[in-house]
């Protein structure tokens, strides 16, 4: 396995945990407007909404369009479904920035910041660029470099997203690790030539004994945290 020298990150799910985030945020905008609504199903619905609105970009059926658009969209739908539309522009707006205002799971920053003093360190998600500068401020991540889908235009799976960034990096895919909470993420990243680390987020979906949160392929680190992944690597 070559040196690593840079290692890249999922963010939703794997740094931030976007399920409780956004449902305290669905949770405080009911109160303030003194609406009720099964937030946690709403929530859950707008994470079902995720892959399905992406993979219509990656199909070429809808031009380029970055994720706070896809989520408006998908809101307004949930919204007539629950019976919540319509919805005012001002509070499609505030909703969709739930998702630039998600916090950190408690081991990310104090992880990073030791990772930092050995590895380039940067997220690698389908967020856009100005989304992931808003979770980086939120959150007080450490980034030596912030990468969107909007740089690459394209989202995770397709190869242009990994291989991108290791050629933005100027360095070959051997030298560049992807973590995830994802095993899917990683597969594609792996096919690729890149190293693999594994975090398990078994909280993620609101369950502690989701399937999801278990490693399923031959990773090159296999860790419970941020903290576990540095010291793993020695940091």
């Amino acid at each position: 396995m070559a040196a690593t020298r840079a290692i890249l990150f999922d963010v939703f799910g794997t740094l931030v945990d976007w399920r409780g985030s956004v449902i305290a945020g669905l949770i405080a905008f009911g109160a303030a407007r003194g609406v009720s609504g099964d937030w946690p199903e709403i929530a859950d619905a707008w994470y079902r909404a995720y892959r399905p609105s992406m993979d219509r970009v990656r199909r070429g059926a809808i031009p380029w369009t970055i994720l706070d658009d896809l989520h408006r969209d998908a809101l307004v739908d949930i919204a007539r479904r629950h019976g919540l539309s319509p919805l005012a522009d001002a509070d499609c707006a505030y909703l969709v920035g739930l998702w630039h205002r998600l916090s950190a799971w408690p081991d990310v920053v104090a992880g990073l910041i030791r990772l930092k003093r050995r590895f380039i360190i940067g997220p690698l998600s389908n967020g856009h660029l100005a989304l992931q500068v808003n979770l980086a401020r939120h959150n007080a991540f450490p980034w030596d470099v912030t990468f969107g889908s909007d740089i690459f235009r394209y989202y995770k799976p397709d190869p242009q997203v990994y291989l991108g960034a290791c050629d933005l990096l100027g360095l070959v895919p051997e030298e560049v690790m992807l973590v995830a909470a994802h095993n899917d993420d990683l597969a594609a990243a792996s096919s690729l030539g890149l190293q693999t680390g594994f975090i398990a987020r078994p909280r993620e979906f609101g369950n502690e004994h989701n399937d999801r949160a278990q490693a399923k392929g031959d990773w090159n680190i296999m860790a419970d945290s941020v903290e576990d992944l540095a010291d793993h690597l020695g940091t």
